[in-house]
């Protein structure tokens, strides 16, 4: 099954809020389902954020569902922890001289054209938010997914370790973002 097929089952069967259905809708309109999920790291080809995203869910619900865990909250987590990448993407050009003939070629390559600077994981909650409410613990989640890559973290903020320690999901996520994308996905 195709990710983009897989993560619109996934997210039909167990995200049923007011607004789910707007909130695919959306992102059918968008390049989700094209995008990168990097710019040079991890799947940095067309698709890949649909793939990680499903890598993440999978993850997720695998290794740290426990009894009295949300199937919703997983799915709403895990599939759209980095919806704040869909249209933060474009496409350039450079040249790169060809071993093999000796001439320079133009290559194409990702790259960051942010048309709303709003920070990582705050960015993902905002656009959830549009169209889904989310509760806190899957709001926190999303927000603090990132870690210690986080950008307030590297600033010396400590609000992470409060998320944490109050909300297990937090923890969880992030740890499934760090197994998808450094253990399955190999950061190819």
């Amino acid at each position: 099954m195709a990710y983009k097929d897989e993560f619109i089952e996934i997210y039909n069967t167990h995200v049923t809020r007011e607004g789910a259905d707007k909130l695919l809708k959306w992102l059918m309109g968008t390049d989700f389902f094209t995008a990168p999920a990097s710019t040079r790291f991890h799947l940095a080809c067309e698709g890949g954020l649909v793939e990680h995203s499903v890598n993440v869910y999978r993850v997720l619900r695998e290794r740290y569902f426990d009894e009295g865990d949300s199937e919703e909250s997983f799915a709403l987590c895990g599939l759209l922890h980095d919806v704040c990448k869909a249209q933060f993407y474009g496409v350039s050009t450079r040249n790169v001289k060809n071993e093999s003939t000796g001439q320079w070629e133009k290559k194409p390559f990702y790259t960051v054209e942010d048309k709303f600077p709003y920070g990582h994981g705050e960015k993902s909650v905002y656009l959830i938010e549009r169209f889904v409410r989310l509760k806190p613990q899957e709001a926190v989640a999303v927000r603090w997914h990132m870690g210690g890559f986080d950008e307030s973290v590297k600033g010396g903020s400590f609000a992470i370790s409060e998320a944490y320690d109050r909300y297990p999901l937090a923890v969880k996520l992030h740890l499934a973002d760090l197994e998808a994308t450094y253990l399955r996905e190999h950061r190819g």
